[in-house]
């Protein structure tokens, strides 16, 4: 199976690499997929029973990472994967949408009286497991879609950076929560992470899902490549 460069890449990986990639990067999408459907069931079982809006929120986002690991997947298992590549993207881009709006109303909600969580142990354990294995799961996914070309696997893989910091905030939220009462400081901080969503979403819409080697983005700053985008990945 050939798979897709980024249009405009001047160079780029043979034939051969090009097939190991793909196998690498649909590998690396069912670990997400997995991994993120078992997040979601323990997530959600756990914020049902300590009235958690955030834990809830964190298992709602595994769905939509599924969703977004899923489109991928789709599009890697076509004939021609290239012609699948925009439509995959919008996918993302809605499910970055999606998931702003759900952060947004439920970080206001939060804000403006709702009920105060309890303490949930579970939820601090897999927050905690989820911060230490999304950072490495996201940068496999990176590398491996910068090298093939693919917008998508980039894309797919700023989603699963996204549940990093989604973790983050839900940990500090939950023991800030369990140590000192403060139910204000996790809804301020999935705010910040709706934004940065936002953004992520226009992106992916755009089709600018960071630039890959060898390409147009990656030679010319006005291509799309900027700012924290490719700093560190080359």
């Amino acid at each position: 199976m050939t798979l897709p460069l980024i249009p405009g890449a001047a160079t780029g990986p043979s034939a051969h690499r090009r097939i190991q990639l793909g196998r690498r990067i649909r590998l690396l999408v069912a670990a997400t997929i997995t991994y993120n459907v078992v997040e979601a069931v323990i997530a959600i079982s756990a914020g049902t029973a300590a009235g958690s809006t955030a834990l809830i929120g964190f298992g709602l986002d595994s769905v939509i990472e599924v969703s977004s690991a899923a489109a991928v997947a789709w599009q890697f298992t076509g004939a021609d994967p290239e012609k699948r590549e925009k439509t995959a993207l919008r996918i993302i881009a809605v499910s970055f949408f999606a998931l702003a709006a759900y952060v947004t109303v439920e970080s206001v909600r939060a804000l403006l009286g709702g009920a105060e969580a309890e303490h949930s142990t579970a939820g601090i354990v897999l927050a905690a497991v989820s911060l230490a294995i999304m950072p490495g799961l996201s940068y496999a996914q990176r590398r491996a879609g910068r090298e093939l070309g693919s917008r998508t696997a980039v894309a797919d893989s700023r989603q699963t950076l996204l549940c990093t910091y989604l973790s983050a905030v839900l940990l500090a939220g939950l023991v800030v929560n369990s140590l000192f009462g403060w139910s204000w400081a996790d809804p301020i901080a999935a705010l910040v992470i709706a934004a940065v969503a936002i953004k992520e979403g226009r992106e992916a819409w755009r089709g600018d899902a960071c630039c890959a080697p060898g390409t147009l983005a990656a030679a010319d700053p006005a291509q799309g490549c900027a700012g924290d985008c490719c700093a560190g990945e080359r």
